[in-house]
């Protein structure tokens, strides 16, 4: 215990904070207080100056540090705003983004090393709360701690520019002493509490999501981004962290800055802010997401992007959402009539998503974009069903298209083609007895030259074989009867078919 009241008392001493025993010993507010002026001002160099701040918080009695005349509020308050200058000496170092442009590794040179050591004052002040047990005051300063303490958690936990091995692992026990301290039993628990049992009571602390959202808030702005706040992967942790139920009552405050992010104009960020709408529409009600025509917002910010980008993993994310979003926004497509237009305001942005798809498919000759859109058509196809006969003619020239031109070595663009015509011939087939002439020839020429094109692909070839043989299957049911292929027809279509082929072909259409 004397060994312990000196070391405290050395550390007073280095921190310039008076006192020397109990009977001078000055209220711990004032010492926050000073404790807080030393941060701001300290040297430009502040690894000797934080580990001083974490011998203080270690070697101290809890009673010591959370023993307050001034009040709780006031004890609280002094705590953030300690905690909050103890976390400012390892804040990125600003900059202007259009001036300097992107940040280079060397501007966070010293970042990790000193939030390696701020990491490890934070636990030294979680581990007396958490051996503070009950105490209701120590607790009133974990709830106000504990925002501030989880968003630096979280921006130094991922893999970033400005982290290392180091300080993520530090980071890491940081966030578990957090989870200690609280007796949450995970993230999400932190975030949005204990939800009532079957007898209504609740257990454990209460949630800290609109404390963190307040921490966040004001640095989710354009102008904090010219400046070189990186806050949106902590945004997006705290949102992936929040799941149906409980994200409904926070969606007013969660819905706002995705959007912001999913416009920005970094590809990296943009896509981060689609996987935070995606999860948003995944993980609330239906009705929640039209009130307020939220979900309308949502649609007109992914369709923006479909029309400004040409980066195609940012496609991928938009088209993903929407399939999930179009749901929200209307009627299945089984009760909307069939027609040569959609009925007024009923499944109008299912058709002009799908337009606008078929639009860039056909206009397309980048390999990766031609892939993503091959990969989503099918199952776009598949939710819009005997609807899909409305773009018939025009997926009479893309899917064709799609299927003659070879990306070697995988196929993946005539494969995910073949599964698109597959939901075609299934869902649209009244409508393609007189079609025959539009698909039979891709299909014909893709089982001619598979085999010749992918050479030792022997099993990607396959595939396609099978691919085409189970559509021409489908295209005869439609057509009403068997297919007959002969030489000559062969010939008229410009495809050398062999007798084996040929052969072939007519036992798979009879199935």
């Amino acid at each position: 215990m004397c060994t312990a009241m000196t070391e405290f008392s050395r550390l007073l001493d280095e921190l310039h904070l008076d006192g020397d025993d109990d009977e001078t010993l000055p209220p711990i507010t004032a010492l926050l207080s000073k404790l807080q002026q030393r941060l701001i001002g300290g040297p430009p160099d502040p690894s000797l100056l934080v580990d001083t701040v974490a011998g203080f918080f270690r070697t101290a009695e809890p009673h010591r540090l959370f023993d307050s005349a001034d009040g709780e509020a006031a004890l609280e308050a002094a705590y953030v705003s300690a905690v909050c200058a103890l976390i400012g000496r390892a804040a990125l170092p600003a900059y202007e983004r259009a001036r300097d442009g992107p940040p280079t590794p060397d501007r966070y040179a010293r970042v990790p090393d000193v939030a390696a050591r701020v990491c490890g004052a934070l636990r030294g002040l979680l581990g007396k709360v958490e051996a503070a047990g009950p105490d209701r005051r120590a607790r009133g300063v974990l709830m106000a701690v504990a925002p501030h303490v989880c968003a630096y958690a979280v921006t130094h936990t991922q893999e970033q520019p400005w982290t290392s091995r180091a300080s993520r692992e530090a980071a890491r026990r940081l966030r578990a002493s957090l989870l200690g301290a609280g007796s949450w039993r995970d993230c999400a628990h932190m975030l949005t509490g204990e939800r009532a049992g079957a007898n209504g009571a609740k257990a454990g602390a209460g949630g800290i999501l609109e404390a963190v959202l307040d921490v966040l808030r004001p640095r989710l702005t354009k102008e904090a981004w010219q400046r070189g706040d990186e806050v949106e992967s902590a945004f997006a942790w705290t949102l992936f962290q929040v799941k149906r139920p409980s994200l409904a009552p926070h969606l007013p405050r969660l819905l706002g800055p995705a959007l912001l992010i999913s416009d920005h104009h970094e590809p990296k960020k943009c896509m981060l802010g689609v996987r935070c709408l995606h999860h948003i529409v995944v993980n609330t009600a239906s009705s929640e997401l039209r009130a307020l025509k939220r979900a309308d917002v949502m649609y007109e910010a992914l369709v923006k992007l479909l029309y400004g980008t040409k980066n195609a993993d940012v496609i991928q994310l938009v088209l993903r959402c929407l399939l999930d979003l179009l749901p929200v926004l209307e009627s299945p497509p089984s009760s909307v009539p069939v027609g040569p237009s959609p009925a007024p305001g009923r499944a109008r942005r299912r058709d002009d998503v799908l337009r606008l798809m078929l639009t860039h498919m056909e206009a397309e000759h980048e390999v990766a974009l031609r892939r993503v859109y091959a990969r989503a058509l099918p199952a776009y196809l598949e939710r819009m069903g005997v609807s899909a006969c409305r773009h018939l003619r025009r997926l009479g020239r893309v899917v064709p298209a799609y299927l003659e031109v070879s990306d070697a070595p995988e196929e993946v663009t005539r494969i995910f083609a073949l599964r698109a015509l597959e939901c075609i011939l299934t869902a649209a087939w009244p409508r393609l007895a007189r079609s025959v002439s539009v698909w039979l020839p891709c299909l014909l020429r893709l089982l001619a030259d598979a085999p010749s094109e992918l050479g030792p692909r022997r099993d990607v070839a396959r595939r396609l074989s099978r691919g085409a043989a189970r559509c021409a299957a489908l295209l005869a049911a439609a057509a009403g009867g068997r297919l007959q292929v002969s030489a000559r027809v062969a010939r008229r279509m410009r495809v050398k078919l062999h007798v084996r082929q040929r052969a072939r072909l007519c036992v798979c259409v009879e199935l």
